[in-house]
């Protein structure tokens, strides 16, 4: 407990820049995706799980994980996992530190790495994942190496696969599966199924599911081990961004000034009651995108893509009542989104 309880003050001071929040509508519950912090935020994410034994006794078993991430740059991250069980016998607590580095590629696809060390197993472990996006539908898919596996094996791999099918902008549903290669006596592939949601007007998600793994780490979500429960286990996730500029004023971003300033702008999308209410906006290349922030609090408009602005950075804080405006020279699909309130959404089509 007190290793671990450093490793979390270490990472909070040191590893500060932050993070976009993370959403459960785009990843299944075993399965981390490419997500990796954007600056602004620290990412706490709560996994809790439970089991029930059956009478005469009804114990209930929890099986907690937390994560805390933060960003050092937009497609680098260094984070911790904690579970307060372990699937090394000789260890009855697990830490996981890691870093992940992440690629939007062109299209739909983004790629990620994610070197870790598990601290309980004493193995130098990893990941590399990829996930596309089209649309309500996600897919995602893992590679895992292991060192020295559960702190008693030799070198393992692992491989994961996975799905969220968005049914509207706050609910969906997801499902994953993973299994060591050349499984050993006792282990069973895992798996999860969810029914997630994102909390309208929060930054927030949540997660209903079921799953036969009881410690999220890289280790612990590649098989159901031969001391896990026999049944499925029960349990929710919850996400909490921490916007640090809310507490110290070390991370408030500067708005930048406009560079389309003295050029109407083609379209404009007045931002209101945490919504970018024209989701999708057209124009012609050369013309501008102006953006009226109507809301009482300050909104970001964070381009997905490095430079997809034709060139043009993203807003930083775009303070209430405000505005700001970007000429795109390049045709393109542009997506962006307001970073302290991720579920906020939009699309700039460039003709």
């Amino acid at each position: 407990m007190r290793t671990a309880f450093v490793c979390v003050v270490a990472l909070v001071a040191f590893g500060a820049a932050p993070a976009q929040a993370q959403s459960v509508l785009y990843r299944p519950p075993n399965l981390s995706g490419t997500w990796v912090p954007d600056a602004g935020v620290v990412q706490f994410n709560f996994v809790h799980r439970f089991h029930v034994f059956p009478s005469p006794n009804h114990v209930v078993v929890n099986y907690p994980t937390f994560t805390l991430a933060a960003g050092l740059t937009s497609q680098l991250a260094l984070g911790m996992r904690y579970a307060t069980h372990s699937d090394v016998p000789a260890s009855a607590n697990e830490t996981e530190l890691y870093g992940k580095w992440r690629r939007q590629l062109d299209g739909p696809f983004a790629v990620s790495l994610t070197p870790a060390y598990n601290m309980a197993a004493k193995s130098v472990d990893g990941e590399a994942s990829v996930d596309w996006t089209s649309g309500s539908l996600t897919l995602l898919g893992a590679v895992r190496g292991m060192s020295k596996a559960y702190g008693v094996d030799t070198a393992r791999m692992a491989l994961a696969g996975g799905g969220v099918i968005r049914l509207n902008p706050y609910v969906g549903i997801s499902g994953d599966v993973a299994s060591l290669l050349s499984t050993r006596p006792g282990e069973k592939p895992a798996w999860s199924v969810g029914l997630v949601f994102a909390i309208p007007n929060s930054p927030h998600t949540f997660s209903l599911h079921a799953s036969n793994v009881d410690v999220n780490t890289i280790e612990g979500s590649s098989r159901r081990g031969p001391g896990a429960a026999s049944k499925p286990i029960y349990g929710f996730e919850f996400t909490i961004p921490l916007h640090l500029k809310r507490f110290a004023v070390w991370f408030h971003s500067r708005p930048e000034p406009s560079p389309t300033a003295g050029i109407p702008a083609a379209a404009e999308v007045r931002i209101s009651s945490y919504r970018f209410p024209r989701d999708t906006v057209t124009i012609s290349a050369g013309q501008a995108v102006r953006w009226i922030n109507n809301d009482p609090l300050d909104h970001t408009v964070t381009f997905d893509a490095p430079g997809g602005a034709g060139g043009g950075p993203s807003s930083g804080t775009v303070p209430a009542h405000s505005s700001y405006a970007v000429r795109f020279d390049r045709p393109g699909i542009y997506t962006y989104h307001c970073t302290p309130h991720p579920y906020m959404k939009g699309v700039v089509v460039v003709r």
